[in-house]
């Protein structure tokens, strides 16, 4: 059993690791390898998706994989998600990635528990306790110190890329709270590699991503975009939705919070982005709200359960 565990401990780690270094190289392409955001989203989705609905198939319950296409339901809410949720995730976080940095954009992205948190209480599905306020307070407060470093007069980074973090951290808790019942039903890997395909190709009939001239591309810029669209995309699902065959939901988003911390840390020792020392403390914020609120409530409270298989863990329970 214990064994079972360090494997699901390495498959996280690896994986949550993977997206927050993805991040960073994407950053990577954005400022030295001529590459746009809508041409880099729809190539990350349409290859990766394919790949993984590939996988899907080679795995017991594969017939789910054309099957979901007979059910009109799940398909139209399969495209709701693909197009409100991975597509408009991956692109907002990109597109803030690529107005200011990887780590920032990754930290304001980690904000979604605080959209779901206000979504459960407006809808009036859970009621406000002590717990939310304190998470509340905790991640604005690292939001400003993060964002402004100590001071008022500035910001850390251009207001599009705060605007579109923030934008990316609302759809993730879209896709967050919408997901469940398809992957519940239809399987994770199936679910998301689908969801990458049709948004892939959904921005692609805009963007074409067969428009770019590749053959202009450096050796270094096709090193970076096979690392964003194979281990920064497709491997860092795939480990990461292996690590729940051997952890809980909860464990994995705990352990899955490494993702920003290896967003800054390649950000500030690769590509020598600034991060001050207030900086430091509005991430670790943040990061301990996302902790705080994950925290398995003792047994016999009542709990509103949701996961975020979409991204194959489970920030919290929310009571």
């Amino acid at each position: 059993m214990k064994n079972n565990n360090y494997i699901g401990y390495m498959l996280v780690l690896i994986g949550g690791s993977l997206w927050g270094v993805g991040g960073t190289v994407a950053q990577r392409l954005f400022q030295k390898g001529s590459v746009s955001v809508e041409w880099l989203v729809s190539v990350r989705l349409l290859l990766s998706g394919v790949i993984m609905v590939a996988l899907a198939l080679t795995l017991k319950n594969r017939n789910k994989v054309w099957g979901i296409w007979k059910d009109k339901k799940a398909v139209v809410q399969l495209l709701f998600f693909s197009i409100l949720g991975i597509l408009t995730v991956q692109y907002t976080y990109m597109a803030s990635i690529s107005h200011g940095n990887a780590a920032i954009a990754t930290l304001l992205q980690y904000l979604a528990p605080v959209f779901i948190m206000l979504y459960l209480l407006i809808t009036g599905k859970t009621k406000l306790q002590i717990r939310y306020v304190v998470a509340i307070v905790l991640a604005l407060t690292g939001t400003f110190l993060l964002l402004s470093n100590g001071s008022l007069s500035t910001l850390s980074v251009p207001y599009s890329s705060v605007v579109w973090g923030i934008l990316s951290g609302v759809a993730m808790a879209f896709y967050t709270l919408y997901a469940g019942p398809l992957l519940n039903k239809w399987g994770s890997l199936n679910i998301i590699g689908w969801a990458m395909v049709i948004g892939g190709v959904v921005l692609g009939v805009f963007n074409p991503p067969w428009q770019a001239n590749v053959t202009d591309f450096s050796f270094d810029t096709l090193v970076f975009l096979i690392f964003v669209i194979f281990f920064g995309t497709m491997f860092a699902f795939w480990f990461y939705l292996e690590s729940l065959k051997y952890l809980n939901a909860q464990e994995t988003s705990l352990l899955g919070s490494i993702e920003p911390l290896s967003a800054i840390l390649t950000s500030v020792l690769w590509l020598k982005i600034p991060f001050g020392i207030y900086q430091w403390l509005g991430g670790f914020m943040i990061l301990l709200m996302v902790f705080y609120i994950s925290m398995k409530k003792e047994a016999g409270s009542d709990k509103f359960n949701y996961s975020q298989k979409a991204k194959g863990a489970s920030y919290s329970n929310f009571q």
